[in-house]
C-alpha cells in the first residue's frame, strides 16, 4: 500500500485535491474546523448543546462585566472553579426559560420593549437636554460589548419574555401571617444552654513532636507545602495615554473645531429659581390631588399678585424643609440639573420674575424663577488648552483603534521578543517577576486581569517560550507577553518549611487530643450530669448567638425539645472541640410592630422565591436539562466556614 503510494505521488495528490477542496467549497473553513473549535458539549437544554467554547465566552463576557463594575474585586473569586460553573448554570437556566418562553408562546409587545428601554438608567444617561437619545453614544456603548442596537433590543426582549415565564408565580405567591408566625418563631426560637469548650490551642504545649514525626508529617501532607508555578515576565502595553504622546495637534485643526463648537464651548444658561411644594403622595385619591392643584393656584395668583411675598409664601406653606427655610430658594441650575424634568421645563419656559404652575411625582409646585444667567462666549486663547487636549485625546483613540490590529500583528509575527514592537509601537518593555496564575494581594495593572494572566500560563506561552496574543485588558488597553523564565510547581523541600511543618503537625495533633478529652467528658457528663463542669447559662438564638460558633448554636437548636435537657458534642475542626447541654427552650419574644410587618413581607418573599425555584425545576425536567460536567468540591475555606 505504501509502496503505491510512493510511486503514484502525483496522483494521490490530484485524488486527495479532488476529495478535500469541494468539503471546504461546500462548507467553508469555518464550517470544516466548526466541532474542533467549539470543543465538548458541557451541557444540554431541549436537544440543544451548550459546547465548551459557548461556555468559556460567556464567562469571560461575565468576568469582564464584573471587572467593570468592580474594578477592585479579587480575581481569583471570578475565574475559580466554582465560579465557572456558576456561569454554566446561569446559561442552562436562560436556555429553560427561553424554551418555556417559545413552548407558552411569551414575547414582548414594541411598547413593553419601549418602556424597558426607557427605564434603564445608563440608557437614560444618554439623553440630551431635549430628551433625544445620543444614536453615536448608544452605538459606541453597545459596541464595546460586541452588540448592535438591533442584537441588544432584541436580547432585552428575550429577557422580558423569560422574566414572564417565572413572573406569575412569583406575583401569585402567598404566605400568610400565621403561616410566617409558626416558621420564624421556629427560626428564632431560643435555648438556654450550659458550653464548655476544649480550645486546641491550650493543648499545643503538651504536643512535641520528633524530627522523625515532622518528616512522615510532611510526606503524608505534600498538597500542603506546594510552590505554585511562576513566571518572570517580559510585556507590552498599547494604550489611548501612549498613542497620544505622540500626537502633535494642528493649529488650523484646533481653529475648526473652535469654530464647530462654539455654543458647547459657552456652556448653558443657569437660572435660579424657587418653589412651594404641596406634596402628594403618587398613590393618593383624585379628591386629595385636586385639593392639592386647587391649593397651588391659589399661592400662584397671590404670588402673581405681590412677587415679593414669594419667600414667605414659601416659609409657611412649603413642604420642601431644606429650601422652605431659604424662601423656595433652589439656588443656580443648568438644563439636567433638577431632580424633575417637568419642573425643569417649567423653569426654563418662564421669564425672570414671571411665576408657573409645575406638576411633578413629588406633588404641586409654585415656581418662580428669581435671576437666569446667560452663558458667556469664551475666547479661542481662553479654550486652547482645553480643546487640545480633547482633540489630541479623540485623535489618540482613533488612532488606537487604526493601531490595534497591527499591534496584534506585530506581538505575533516577533513570537519570541517585543524590541521591533517596542521599536515600531514606541513603548516600553516592561518586567515583571514571580508571576502566578492567582494575582498576589494589591497587584495593579496587567498582571491583575485574569485574562492576561491565563493568556501567559497558555501551553504556547509556557512551553514554547512565545509571545502571546494580544489580550484587551481595559478599554483602549492592549497587552502581550513572554515568559523570559518558568519555574513549574513543586513540593518545597524539608529542610525550606520545616518550621511550617511542625506548625501544622502540633496544631493537628492539638485538635485531636481537644476533640479525644471533649468527647470523653461528653460521655462522662451524659452517664453523670452533676460531675458536669460547664459555663454559666446562656440564652441564645440564630440573631442571638452569644458570642459562640455558630456551630454550637446549631446543636442547641437542633436539640429535641420534648427531650431537655441533654448534652451534645459538638467537633469545631481546627479550634477544637465543644460540649453543649441544653437546658430549656424557650419562646421567641415577640418583635416590635413594624419589624414584625417587614418580617412577614420577606419570608412571603423568600415563600414565593422558592415557588418559582420549585417551578423552574419542574421546566428544567420537563426540558431534560442536563449538565454534563461534574460539580466542583467547595473549596477549605468556604466549607470550614460553613
Amino acid at each position: 500500500m505504501f509502496d503505491f503510494v510512493r510511486k503514484h505521488n502525483r496522483v494521490m495528490q490530484v485524488l486527495l485535491f479532488l476529495l478535500i477542496v469541494p468539503s471546504f467549497v461546500l462548507f467553508g473553513l469555518e464550517g470544516y474546523n466548526r466541532f474542533q473549535e467549539r470543543g465538548a458539549t458541557v451541557a444540554k437544554v431541549d436537544g440543544q448543546s451548550i459546547s465548551q467554547s459557548d461556555w468559556d465566552n460567556q464567562h469571560r463576557n461575565r468576568i469582564d462585566r464584573l471587572r467593570e463594575q468592580a474594578p477592585n474585586i479579587d480575581a481569583k473569586l471570578l475565574d475559580s472553579p466554582q465560579a465557572r460553573y456558576a456561569t454554566l448554570q446561569e446559561m442552562v437556566r436562560d436556555r429553560v426559560l427561553i424554551a418555556a418562553a417559545a413552548k407558552g408562546r411569551l414575547t414582548a409587545s414594541d411598547q413593553r420593549l419601549a418602556r424597558e428601554l426607557e427605564s434603564n438608567e445608563v440608557i437614560a444617561s444618554l439623553r440630551g437636554p431635549d430628551g433625544r437619545l445620543n444614536m453615536d453614544a448608544y452605538k459606541q456603548l453597545l459596541g464595546r460589548q460586541g452588540l448592535t442596537p438591533q442584537m441588544f433590543e432584541e436580547q432585552v426582549r428575550s429577557d422580558i419574555a423569560q422574566r414572564q415565564v417565572l413572573g406569575g408565580v412569583a406575583a401569585t405567591g402567598l404566605a400568610t401571617p400565621a403561616q410566617a408566625s409558626v416558621s420564624l418563631g421556629a427560626f428564632f426560637e431560643r435555648r438556654e444552654v450550659q458550653v464548655s469548650r476544649f480550645d486546641a490551642a491550650a493543648y499545643q504545649s503538651k504536643v512535641n513532636p520528633t524530627p522523625a514525626e515532622i518528616e512522615a508529617f510532611y510526606k503524608e501532607n505534600p498538597q500542603l507545602f506546594q510552590a505554585p508555578e511562576q513566571a518572570s515576565i517580559e510585556y507590552v502595553v498599547l494604550d489611548t495615554a501612549t498613542v497620544q504622546k505622540g500626537i502633535v495637534v494642528n493649529e488650523q485643526d484646533l481653529k475648526t473645531y473652535y469654530e464647530q463648537n462654539l455654543a458647547r464651548l459657552a456652556g448653558q444658561e443657569e437660572r435660579r429659581s424657587s418653589h412651594i411644594l404641596l406634596e402628594v403622595p403618587k398613590n393618593a385619591p383624585a379628591a386629595q390631588r385636586e385639593q392639592a392643584k386647587a391649593k397651588a393656584q391659589e399661592l400662584l395668583d397671590a404670588a402673581r399678585k405681590a412677587p415679593q411675598t414669594f419667600g414667605e409664601l414659601a416659609k409657611k406653606n412649603s413642604a420642601d424643609p431644606v429650601s422652605a427655610a431659604n424662601g423656595g430658594d433652589l439656588d443656580w441650575s443648568a438644563r439636567g440639573g433638577y431632580a424633575s424634568k417637568a419642573l425643569e421645563d417649567v423653569v426654563f419656559n418662564l421669564k425672570k420674575g414671571e411665576v408657573g404652575l409645575a406638576e411633578t411625582e413629588f406633588g404641586w409646585h409654585v415656581v418662580m424663577v428669581t435671576d437666569v444667567r446667560a452663558p458667556q462666549q469664551r475666547s479661542f486663547e481662553q479654550v486652547r488648552p482645553e480643546l487640545e487636549a480633547q482633540l489630541r485625546k479623540e485623535q489618540a483613540q482613533r488612532k488606537f483603534a487604526e493601531s490595534a490590529d497591527a499591534f496584534s500583528n506585530a506581538v505575533y509575527e516577533a513570537s519570541d521578543g517585543f524590541k521591533s514592537v517596542a521599536d515600531r509601537f514606541k513603548v516600553e518593555i516592561r518586567t515583571a517577576n514571580n508571576v502566578t496564575r492567582t494575582p498576589a494581594p494589591g497587584s495593579t495593572g496587567p498582571v491583575a486581569n485574569p485574562k492576561f494572566i491565563a493568556a501567559i500560563f497558555s501551553p504556547e506561552s509556557v512551553e514554547k517560550k512565545r509571545n502571546t496574543e494580544a489580550v484587551e485588558i481595559g478599554p483602549g488597553q492592549l497587552a502581550s507577553a513572554r515568559i523570559v523564565q518558568y519555574s513549574p510547581a513543586r513540593t518545597r523541600p524539608l529542610a525550606e518549611v520545616q518550621d511550617d511543618v511542625r506548625k501544622r503537625l502540633v496544631a493537628t495533633r492539638a485538635a485531636e487530643m481537644a476533640k479525644k478529652e471533649g468527647m470523653e467528658k461528653l460521655q462522662a457528663w451524659k452517664a453523670n450530669p452533676a460531675s458536669a463542669s460547664l459555663a454559666e447559662t446562656a440564652v441564645v438564638s440564630r440573631s442571638e448567638p452569644s458570642k459562640l460558633p455558630a456551630e454550637v448554636v446549631e446543636a442547641a437548636l437542633r436539640a429535641d425539645p420534648a427531650a431537655l435537657p441533654q448534652f451534645a458534642g459538638v467537633d469545631l475542626g481546627p479550634q477544637g472541640y465543644a460540649v453543649v447541654k441544653v437546658n430549656k427552650a424557650l419562646p421567641r419574644e415577640a418583635p416590635p410592630a413594624p419589624v414584625a410587618q417587614q418580617e412577614v413581607a420577606q419570608y412571603t418573599q423568600l415563600w414565593t422565591s422558592a415557588e418559582a425555584l420549585a417551578y423552574y425545576e419542574v421546566l428544567r425536567g420537563r426540558f431534560k436539562a442536563q449538565i454534563l460536567v461534574p460539580k466542583p468540591a467547595p473549596e477549605a475555606g468556604a466549607t470550614a466556614q460553613r
